[in-house]
C-alpha cells in the first residue's frame, strides 16, 4: 500500500478542534532510545572512522562510543526525568532488554511505557522475518514488563510495504514513522487502521548532533523555539510535540545541561500535559475522529 493509499492529505487547520483533559492545551511526550549494537555487525552509526578506511570488526571505538550512553549516560539522563516527574517512554530493541537489565528495572520502577524498536537496532527492510521480528520484540517487553508494547518505533524509522499492516495484525495501537503531523492521525491498513503519534526529526538529538553537528546548546534553543511555536497554535486546537533522546547523544556530559533546561521552561507552564504515548493514544481514540477503514 503506497503511502498516500495510507492517509489521506488533511490540512490542520480545517479538522475538528482537539481538547486535551483538565485544560491542557499541548501534550509533549520524551522517548529515550535504548539499543543494543552487535559488536560482530558493522556499527549502526560511527563517531570516528578507521583511518584506512572500511568497516573494521571489532569497531571497539564506535562500540564503545555507544556502550557509554548506557553505562553512565542513561543515568545521568534518569536524574532529571526523576526531577521533573517526566513520564518516560522506553523506545527499546526487544534484545536490549536483556542486555541491560539495570536499565529496565530503573524505567519499571518508575512506571514508564515500553515500545518496541525492532528486536535488533537494523533497518527493518533488512529483517529477514518482519512479522516474526515484531512479535518477537512485543513478546520479550511482555515477559519483561507483564504487558505487551502498545507503540512502535522503527529503527531509524524504517518500515517495509506491509509494516503498518503487521503491527496492527500484531496488536499493536499506534505507530511512530510517520513524521507528518503535529497531531496524531489513522493510517489505513489491510485489516483496521493504526494510530501514527508524533515523533521528530527535528528535536531529535541523532539528525541535530550526529548529522547536522549542531553544538550541544541547539538543542535546548531548538526545542524552546519548537515549544513556544506549537504552544501558541494548540490555542484553538490540542498539538502534540515530541522529543527524542538517545543515552550515548544527549547523557553526554556536554549536553546533559541543555536537556535539563528544557524541563526547567516547560514545566513552568500548568496548560502542558507531560505524558506518554499511549495516553496520548487513548485520548485521540476517545475524542479525536473515527476511524475510516
Amino acid at each position: 500500500m503506497l503511502p498516500t493509499e495510507r492517509i489521506s492529505y488533511s490540512p490542520i487547520n480545517a479538522r475538528k478542534p482537539l481538547k486535551l483533559p483538565d485544560g491542557a492545551r499541548m501534550a509533549v511526550w520524551v522517548i529515550v532510545n535504548v539499543e543494543e549494537w552487535d559488536a560482530t555487525q558493522p556499527m549502526p552509526r560511527t563517531v570516528l572512522t578507521p583511518p584506512a578506511g572500511g568497516s573494521p570488526s571489532p569497531d571497539i571505538p564506535n562500540w564503545a562510543w555507544h556502550e557509554y550512553g548506557n553505562r553512565v549516560g542513561f543515568w545521568r539522563m534518569l536524574k532529571v526525568f526523576d526531577e521533573f516527574k517526566i513520564p518516560g517512554v522506553l523506545a527499546i530493541n526487544g534484545s536490549a532488554l536483556a542486555a541491560y537489565p539495570p536499565i529496565v528495572e530503573a524505567a519499571l520502577e518508575r512506571n514508564w511505557e515500553f515500545m518496541g524498536h525492532g528486536f535488533t537496532q537494523r533497518n527493518m527492510q533488512k529483517v529477514e522475518n518482519e512479522r516474526e521480528d515484531i512479535r518477537r520484540t512485543a513478546d520479550v517487553i511482555e515477559k519483561a514488563t507483564g504487558k505487551r508494547p502498545r507503540g512502535w518505533l522503527g529503527p531509524g524509522l524504517t518500515e517495509t510495504w506491509e509494516t503498518p499492516d503487521l503491527l496492527v495484525e500484531e496488536g499493536y495501537d499506534y505507530v511512530c514513522d510517520w513524521v507528518l503531523d503535529d497531531q496524531p492521525v489513522w493510517l489505513k491498513t489491510r485489516t483496521k487502521p493504526i494510530v501514527n503519534i508524533p515523533y521528530t526529526q527535528e528535536c531529535n538529538d541523532v539528525a541535530m548532533m550526529l548529522i547536522q553537528h549542531h553544538k550541544a546548546s541547539e538543542y535546548y534553543e531548538r526545542a524552546i523555539d519548537q515549544f513556544e511555536q506549537i504552544y501558541q497554535e494548540s490555542g484553538d486546537s490540542a498539538r502534540v510535540m515530541a522529543l527524542v533522546v538517545h543515552p550515548y547523544i544527549m547523557g553526554a556530559p556536554h549536553r546533559l545541561k541543555y536537556f535539563r533546561k528544557i524541563f526547567e521552561t516547560i514545566s513552568a507552564r500548568k496548560d502542558v500535559m507531560l505524558c506518554t504515548g499511549e495516553q496520548i493514544y487513548d485520548w485521540y481514540r476517545d475524542v479525536g475522529p473515527e476511524a475510516t477503514v
